[in-house]
């Protein structure tokens, strides 16, 4: 597929990790350009990525393929309504919001009432930082088969990229992938202060947790077989692993992750609600 022309709306920290994802694919620093109010910001990520850098939203999407919206979900309507009137109808414009649905982007970026415009729904996480992310994905009907290989590319540039069949299920995808990363960290915080209680040194529990979380979770991405059957395997009969599995399942672990991604789910979807007025 020809490389589109992708142009970033806000070129903070997302922004420049999938510019560095796509640059890094071999996709020419001349396909890509990005705009944002701070200076610094555009000296900033022009340097490192030798790309085309705008003060202004409007002058970078003027031979844009694809718009990628990326600024905090409290400006969206206001960057939108800017750029309704200056958006072709050929656009495809990617929105990496979180809580801004499709109907909210389509209201405030049709340039007259009925217009359409062909949307993607992105919801990325923070290791994407890495290259190492997920994000789930859903498109509008508006959207063409070709403008959906293009948002695919986007995404796949920073990790893992999945299409979901409704944009209800964005909801989920915030409460597992999106909060996700954050639940892992807060296990890795209570195994190190546990590790130090049971009398090892700080930084010697948190290299023992850390690397652990890494080799299991890479253990788990290579496996032809699912975590339950991993998670067998390693549990001896009566042994420690045993010991600590009973423990955790006697205090309700289970239904207590199945009740707090009810809880990041449903707070998604009532900030959708909040921030698309």
């Amino acid at each position: 597929m020809t490389s589109p022309r992708i142009a970033f709306i806000g070129a903070g920290n997302m922004a420049a990790s999938l510019i560095g994802g796509l640059r890094a694919q071999g996709i020419d620093a001349s396909a890509i350009c990005a705009s944002d109010r701070g200076a610094e910001q555009r000296d900033k990520i022009s340097a490192e990525h030798g790309i085309e850098t705008f003060a202004t939203n409007v002058d970078a999407i003027k031979d844009a393929d694809v718009i990628v919206l990326s600024v905090k979900p409290q400006v969206m309507k206001d960057v939108c309504l800017d750029l309704a009137a200056h958006i072709g109808a050929q656009q495809l414009v990617v929105s990496i919001a979180a809580g801004i649905n499709c109907a909210s982007l389509e209201n405030w970026l049709a340039p007259r009432p009925g217009a359409a415009t062909a949307i993607v729904r992105c919801m990325p996480n923070t290791p994407a930082l890495l290259r190492q992310g997920v994000s789930g994905l859903y498109g509008n009907a508006h959207v063409s088969a070709t403008q959906r290989q293009q948002a695919e590319q986007l995404l796949s540039a920073v990790g893992l990229a999945l299409w979901l069949d409704s944009e209800e299920l964005i909801d989920a995808v915030t409460a597992v992938s999106g909060s996700g990363p954050a639940y892992f960290f807060l296990l890795i915080e209570a195994m190190t202060a546990a590790g130090e209680k049971l009398g090892l040194p700080r930084e010697t529990a948190a290299q023992l947790t850390l690397h652990t979380a890494l080799g299991a979770a890479r253990m788990a991405v290579a496996s032809d077989v699912d975590a339950s059957e991993l998670r067998r395997r390693v549990t001896s009969p009566a042994g420690t692993t045993e010991a600590a599995i009973k423990s955790f399942q006697a205090e309700g672990f289970e239904a207590m992750v199945e009740k707090a991604l009810n809880a990041a789910a449903h707070r998604s979807a009532e900030l959708a609600e909040q921030l698309g007025q």
